[in-house]
């Protein structure tokens, strides 16, 4: 009889204990997916642009821009004074005293805003089928990429459109090298960006974040 009792009472205990774990990992898996419904909801509520690949006028601002990002990756280094010269011809804002490293890309130049001081390292791309707007006092390490662009995720005629989505990045950030910066994200004031990250959501003012995909670590 106590046999009997006791295996109940432990099938009991063992029901109870399943039940609590199936309850957690649905928990989790509903917070999971409350959280890739809000990130969507969020990218569909900021300014989506479409545009069709390979057209005759995209193709004609890719060689307008590309020509004088040429000119400015070959620029004589002692050459400063022309160097900030094609930055102003290229980049669609200028503030006072810009610095762009050897070896920068971009797709037109003129969706690009950047503020005072502004620095970028080497290998810089930023992707501008949409606006970037950089603040003032902005550093930004070598390897880093900035992509407003993206294409649809179902594989027909992915190849010939694409959207792009403004990113927006604040007053005194500094972006660590190989970081990337996808679109639509917004980058708040004094934030740090750790290298080797991958922005996926909006960084708040005044925080540190790193990762793949980038998590914050702490508050500054």
């Amino acid at each position: 009889m106590f046999d009997s009792i006791s295996t109940s009472v432990y099938h009991l205990i063992t029901c109870f204990y399943l039940i609590d774990i199936i309850g957690k990992l649905s928990f989790k898996l509903m917070v999971t997916f409350k959280k890739k419904r809000e990130r969507r909801l969020d990218m569909e509520d900021k300014e989506k642009i479409y545009y069709e690949r390979g057209t005759d006028e995209l193709r004609l601002k890719n060689i307008i821009a590309h020509k004088l990002v040429q000119e400015l990756n070959n620029c004589p280094i002692e050459d400063s004074e022309r160097k900030e010269e094609i930055i102003r011809e290229l980049i669609g804002g200028v503030g006072v005293n810009p610095s762009i490293e050897h070896n920068f890309h971009c797709d037109f130049g003129y969706n690009i805003y950047i503020g005072d001081n502004f620095y970028a390292g080497y290998n810089c791309t930023i992707l501008d089928m949409a606006e970037v707007r950089i603040g003032d006092n902005c550093m930004i390490g070598p390897n880093v990429g900035l992509y407003t662009a993206g294409h649809s995720i179902e594989p027909k005629d992915r190849n010939k459109s694409g959207y792009a989505i403004p990113i927006t990045i604040g007053n005194d950030v500094w972006i660590g090298g190989s970081c990337v910066i996808l679109p639509g994200i917004t980058i708040g004031n004094n934030s740090i960006i750790a290298a080797g990250s991958v922005v996926t959501k909006d960084v708040p003012t005044n925080s540190i974040v790193a990762g793949n995909p980038a998590k914050i670590l702490k508050s500054i």
